[in-house]
């Protein structure tokens, strides 16, 4: 075969060092053999790749693209030999962990941190982390459809089917919510699901592909805003746009702010489980540390929720703090 990686390893030295000579310096070989390399390769592959009529060889049009295409070439090469190492180690190459939007990211990246010194302490190869966002049943759709290894804050109970390795992180608390200047803010409590259907409901879309789409909250005949995630939902609300559920961690900020009122409603939302799932029954190296450090970490924020005055008898008023 005409192409070699080592050739192309020559063609990327001269590109870089702009001659032959310093070329061979780096690759530690003497000047010939870079000169027969190149000639070797323009023999076999019956093209010319160098303009040799200056003071110094430049690279042809067919000598540029082969370069071009040899840096990709290399760079796979090389990707493939890391990854290799990685999986005789113990080590995934990749590990893909998909986080429930009432999971802020600024918690997770801790975990991403300590990960990164417990590889630098190996002495081990870096395992890529890809991280993903999913909303309401799209953690454990992502589970089902192999988007992700891991999910943190899995949303409710696991899908039908079996084969998933769960446990519950913290149980999430959710609280109703206005913007100050929304009708409901001002409206006797506690809120009544009638009078709660005849206003806007902000609503965050499944990010499900294959399961069921899951939808919670949501009043027969009430109309809907579909935002992408939670954040949106959570801006949408602010905004004074419309009402919902939201869970607490991520609204408390706009709680304490007062960019948000909380409300008591009738028919208040049950605490949601927010699991910790996989499906491997033999993680490697990277998956078991995380399952390890994420079963560890403190998840109680998850849990917490608002202090609220008790409602005046009789008259059913009150606002949140």
């Amino acid at each position: 075969m005409a192409l070699s990686l080592d050739a192309l390893a020559v063609l990327d030295a001269i590109d870089r060092r702009g001659s032959f000579a310093a070329a061979a310096v780096e690759l530690d070989r003497v000047p010939s053999a870079i000169t027969y390399t190149v000639r070797r390769l323009e023999d076999d592959l019956d093209v010319l790749l160098f303009d040799r009529r200056g003071h110094r060889a430049q690279f042809t049009p067919a000598g540029r693209a082969l370069l071009d295409a040899g840096r990709e070439l290399l760079a796979a090469a090389g990707d493939a030999e890391q990854r290799v190492r990685r999986v005789a180690s113990g080590w995934e190459s990749l590990l893909r962990i998909a986080v429930d939007a009432a999971i802020p990211l600024a918690r997770v990246f801790p975990l991403v941190a300590a990960f990164y010194a417990h590889c630098e302490a190996q002495r081990a190869a870096h395992t890529q982390l890809r991280i993903g966002r999913e909303v309401l049943g799209g953690a454990w759709d992502a589970l089902a459809e192999g988007r992700a290894d891991l999910v943190l804050g899995a949303a409710g109970d696991p899908p039908a089917g079996g084969g998933y390795r769960y446990r519950v992180l913290a149980e999430v608390t959710s609280v109703f919510a206005v913007a100050p200047t929304h009708p409901l803010a001002t409206a006797p409590e506690p809120l009544s699901e009638t009078a709660i259907a005849r206003h806007l409901g902000v609503v965050a879309a499944d990010s499900s592909r294959r399961l069921a789409p899951r939808t919670i909250g949501l009043l027969s005949g009430q109309p809907t805003l579909t935002v992408p995630d939670l954040d949106a939902k959570l801006a949408a609300q602010i905004a004074g746009l419309g009402c919902g559920f939201l869970p607490y961690p991520l609204a408390a900020d706009a709680i304490t702010s007062g960019r948000l009122v909380v409300r008591a409603v009738e028919t208040p939302r049950p605490p949601a489980r927010a699991h910790l799932a996989w499906r491997s029954a033999k993680p490697g190296k990277a998956l078991a540390w995380w399952i390890d450090a994420a079963t560890r970490a403190d998840w109680r924020y998850l849990a917490a929720a608002p202090t609220l005055p008790p409602a005046p008898v009789g008259r059913g008023r009150r606002r949140a703090t």
